[in-house]
């Protein structure tokens, strides 16, 4: 019998693409779906219908407020599943996963911290990161007299070319971010894929390597004073905004179901 495939997150037309090149029956869900692990076997609703189906393969492609249990849940299943969920379980909360990251990239800058609803002052231009999201959220940058809502970490203004370094399966590239103010990002119309830096390549894969995940992207900063820093940990990359890149991932998936 053909294993059941779980397609969970990935944009529509994506998914189509798998469907069509995997012989064997799909549920698909575009956010997080009911589920069920008992006996280690994972039960996932219905795509249409009431009711669940026991599936043997997951692929999983997306951040949503509430999917650290999903994820957590898949890593008790120990089933199949693109990626890693104990590795995505250790990379989801982006602040924790960003210290983690500290202690192994190369480019560890200095950080600190600061509790909620604290008021305080810096004599520098400095960035506070909180919370879960990615693409620019829950950053605020100030020089003086600041009073955080969260936890916030807080790091240095670091002037330079902000790039993004993708790794998935085998096969890397870079992007330059772009914005239209301090905050750069992979969806602005001038992001564009470059020549890739070795350096930080290296560090990226050591990285990969060290939260055992299939694919990563990575966000650093490349100093005007030459010296590169690692602003983010991404454990879900956008595959959607170049070609290329969609490309890869098509062809890793593909790789990876073929050894199913």
């Amino acid at each position: 019998m053909k294993k059941r495939l779980c397609i969970i997150g990935l944009e529509q037309e994506l998914a189509a693409q798998i469907k069509k090149s995997y012989f064997g029956p799909v549920i698909y869900h575009v956010c997080i779906p009911k589920f069920i692990v008992n006996k280690g076997i994972l039960y996932i609703e219905k795509s249409n219908g009431v009711g669940f189906l026991p599936v043997d393969i997951v692929l999983f492609h997306g951040i949503y407020e509430n999917d650290l249990d999903f994820i957590t849940a898949l890593t008790i299943w120990k089933g199949a599943c693109f990626p890693n969920p104990y590795a995505m379980m250790n990379c989801r909360l982006k602040l924790p996963c960003l210290a983690r990251a500290l202690r192994v990239s190369k480019y560890n800058s200095i950080r600190g911290m600061v509790s909620p609803e604290t008021t305080f002052r810096v004599d520098r231009d400095t960035v506070a990161k909180w919370g879960n999201w990615h693409c620019g959220e829950n950053k605020h940058r100030f020089d003086s007299n600041w009073t955080s809502t969260e936890a916030s970490v807080l790091e240095p203004f670091f002037e330079g070319k902000a790039v993004r370094i993708v790794s998935i399966g085998d096969q890397h590239l870079q992007i330059n971010l772009d914005g239209n103010d301090w905050l750069k990002s992979i969806h602005h119309p001038d992001a564009e894929i470059t020549d890739i830096d070795s350096e930080l390549l290296e560090d990226t894969l050591n990285l990969k390597r060290s939260f055992g995940m299939e694919m990563i992207a990575n966000d650093y900063i490349i100093g005007v004073d030459g010296q590169n820093h690692l602003l983010e940990v991404n454990h879900i990359p956008n595959v959607t905004r170049f070609e290329r890149l969609q490309t890869i991932y098509l062809e890793e998936v593909k790789r990876w179901l073929d050894d199913q």
